[in-house]
């Protein structure tokens, strides 16, 4: 009777004792306890079952030549920098990126981290900022986040802004035990994506960080980074509310964003506003979209927003007459029917987080 190989986390192969034991001590500081081989036929055997196979320069040619199956979450590390055909021979194997020893230690030391957060995620984030005071972003956010947590998509909502009003007031969360934004203020380097969501307050699923009463006007870059690097790797959806300035730790979110939201008033003074925005964001966003809320006080249709602005139309925005009064008392319910459930699920289409409703 056959009996199935235990699944490694991670496999280190090599026959180079030198690179293996700078490798034990990247493992070992990642808290990762590795498979290890040091010949083909170890290399072989484990090769299919590993999370993650990070494997020596040296074994890297030999091993081509066995013709493996290609597989993801293969990288190779070496120590010579010299030798510049490692890259070429690394594409052989569909390895995804090579790690030279010792510039690239804390690279391969995230990439040996993240198999305890059970492996790569590449969560889909949206970033949405307002074009002009007022404009509804926080509100959409919000929509959009309880939307897709309903829906069945692990999601996250971050505050991003630390002079907003509080995400946490709209969602009725505010009381809700839990981290906020100024516990997380020292965060550096990598977080633990399970600790995070399991420290943070939830509604119904939807994790939430957002900020308490305290004084605390400012976020440090490094702990956005941080932050939300591993709400991506425990999501599939991240939600970020920025504000209108970008500061540093804004720009950190909307270069790691999947897509930003520019939420725009129908009217000629707002998309004044949000002109003098969209250079800025321009700069950082990696694709950037305009949401045009009705109704237009001025007379312009959303094409016309959109054109003004040079942005491609995500949506049409159109909020539900008691959206206010409900987010004021803390029972914000974006319903799948209303106006606003409607653009939020639109926008959840767009990127295909359709959830359970393509069961």
């Amino acid at each position: 009777m056959e009996t199935s190989l235990p699944s490694a986390p991670v496999l280190l192969a090599t026959a180079d004792e030198m690179l293996l034991d700078d490798l034990l001590r990247l493992a070992a500081a990642a808290e990762v306890t590795p498979q290890i081989e040091k010949d083909l036929l170890g290399l072989r055997r484990y090769w299919q079952t590993a999370t993650l196979v990070v494997m020596g320069q040296d074994l890297v040619e030999p091993f081509a030549r066995t013709q493996p199956v290609r597989r993801p979450g293969v990288v190779v590390a070496g120590v010579d920098p010299d030798d510049g055909a490692v890259y070429r021979r690394a594409l052989t194997i569909g390895a995804e990126s090579v790690f030279l020893l010792p510039g690239d230690e804390a690279v391969l030391g995230d990439r040996l981290a993240d198999t305890l957060d059970g492996g790569l995620r590449a969560a889909t984030t949206f970033a949405f900022v307002g074009g002009c005071g007022g404009a509804g972003a926080t509100t959409l956010a919000a929509a959009v986040a309880v939307t897709a947590s309903r829906r069945g998509v692990r999601t996250m909502i971050i505050d991003g802004d630390p002079l907003g009003g509080g995400i946490d007031l709209a969602l009725g969360s505010e009381t809700g035990s839990g981290a906020r934004w100024p516990d997380l203020l020292n965060a550096a380097g990598r977080v633990s994506a399970a600790a995070l969501r399991a420290a943070l307050p939830a509604v119904d699923g939807l994790a939430v960080l957002s900020w308490d009463r305290s004084d605390v006007t400012t976020l440090p870059p490094e702990a956005m980074r941080s932050v939300l690097g591993a709400a991506q790797r425990s999501s599939d959806l991240v939600v970020v509310d920025l504000p209108r300035r970008a500061d540093p730790a804004a720009e950190e979110a909307l270069v790691r964003s999947t897509a930003t939201f520019l939420v725009v008033p129908r009217d000629v003074r707002s998309c004044a506003a949000a002109a003098r925005l969209v250079g800025p964001l321009r700069e950082v966003a990696t694709d950037l979209r305009v949401v045009a809320r009705e109704p237009g006080l001025g007379g312009l249709s959303a094409v016309d927003v959109a054109k003004h602005l040079s942005l491609p139309l995500a949506a049409k925005l159109r909020f539900d007459r008691d959206v206010a009064a409900l987010m004021d008392q803390g029972r914000f319910d974006p319903r799948p029917r209303g106006a606003l459930g409607r653009t939020a699920g639109e926008l959840l289409d767009l990127f295909g987080l359709y959830g359970l409703l393509a069961a």
